[in-house]
């Protein structure tokens, strides 16, 4: 027990100065990176920094599986050239026996990330969309809720708030669907209910349509028809409804199986959401998985031959899992995987080829 609890708390240290480290380094590159970006509207040092320490945690929770196996490593390497492994397995100690601590000091990590870590990325991915656009100058809203789809549209008149009721997969038509337009002072001109509205390029074209004009005292006594065909200027695009949503990763962990649900009662496809849920609960076994690759590669004795081979083999079968796990979600998020295996599949394929090779060099 005390020797397991030696190991984890070496694991877990230099688990933080290794993401320290990282962390750092990427938020000096990210600050030239703003400063580079917004040129233009002449942001100073302090607003780059800003903007860099909202960014950067999103990035370094991406590559946390590959933090692990520079930590895992790091503490097989280090274990090594003090002869602490040699004494551990001069005691009778297998293997397998001694990974034990950092296997599952790798799954506290990963539940840590996952229940904690996750949703303050989440946080900080969207403080730095809205620092950014504040930036850009960018006016397009897009929510989903229970009551259906809501858009918002900036004109030179003012505002035009949109809700729909039901929508098709990619949000360019929209049922049972009101547009209320407000002037630049914030008072409602129009009143639009229509049967459906779909988006063409530069308008949205109405079918079954009122309008009211909300100016009047009595709008009710001005309302009117408006012909199938009848027309609504709009800058939203395609492209610009469906990044509206946002990645997965800017939606915290304990928020998306309700937000999975708002998007699927509003007619939208929630599966990249779904594949990312699975992912994140998949998040744990993964970096276990990464310390059980860096241990059949690098725990060995110090003096042994071709150590610098094996760890760079070590790094490279690291990088190798974290690109199949992203290709796997690609092919998750288009439908050519079903969800649960396109989640679960690496981190499994991963844990049982490490621990084959584990059993091969102890036992075989």
């Amino acid at each position: 027990m005390t020797l397991d609890l030696y190991i984890a708390r070496r694991f877990i240290w230099l688990f933080i100065r290794v993401f320290a480290s990282i962390f750092g380094m990427m938020v000096m590159i990210d600050i030239v990176e703003e400063l580079r970006r917004f040129s233009d509207p002449g942001i100073g040092l302090s607003a780059a920094v800003t903007l860099a320490l909202t960014n950067v945690p999103s990035t370094a929770y991406q590559v946390l599986p590959l933090i692990l196996v520079l930590t895992a490593i790091g503490l097989f390497l280090g274990l090594a050239r003090s002869s602490e492994l040699v004494v551990v397995r001069a005691s009778g100690r297998s293997g397998l026996n001694f990974l034990i601590s950092p296997v599952l000091s790798a799954f506290a990590i990963g539940f840590f990330a996952v229940a904690v870590l996750n949703p303050i990325v989440a946080v900080t991915s969207k403080l730095y969309d809205s620092l950014s656009s504040g930036h850009a100058r960018g006016d397009s809203v897009l929510s989903v809720s229970d009551g259906g789809l809501w858009l918002r549209q900036g004109s030179a008149s003012g505002q035009i708030v949109i809700h729909g009721d039901h929508a098709n997969l990619d949000g360019t038509e929209l049922y049972d669907v009101t547009f209320m337009t407000f002037a630049q002072d914030g008072s409602p001109t129009t009143r639009i209910i229509a049967r459906a509205a779909t988006l063409e390029p530069g308008f949205w074209s109405l079918a079954d349509a009122k309008i009211w004009p909300m100016s009047k005292s009595n709008p009710e006594q001005f309302a009117s028809l408006l012909p199938d065909g009848a027309t609504i200027p709009t800058d939203l695009t395609r492209d610009k409804i469906r990044d509206g949503f946002g990645t997965p990763s800017a939606i915290g962990f304990w928020d998306l199986p309700g937000y999975i649900k708002g998007l699927e009662q509003a007619g939208f496809s929630a599966r990249s959401h779904r594949v990312w849920f699975q992912m994140e609960l998949a998040q744990p076994l993964l970096l276990a998985a990464m310390v059980l690759i860096a241990a059949g590669f690098t725990m060995r004795h110090a003096r042994m031959a071709k150590t610098g081979s094996l760890v760079l083999t070590a790094l490279l079968c690291g990088f190798a899992v974290f690109f199949l796990r992203n290709f796997s979600q690609i092919l998750g998020d288009n439908g050519q995987l079903p969800v649960a295996l396109a989640a679960w599949s690496p981190p499994i394929a991963a844990a049982m080829l490490a621990l084959g090779l584990l059993l091969h060099l102890e036992d075989g």
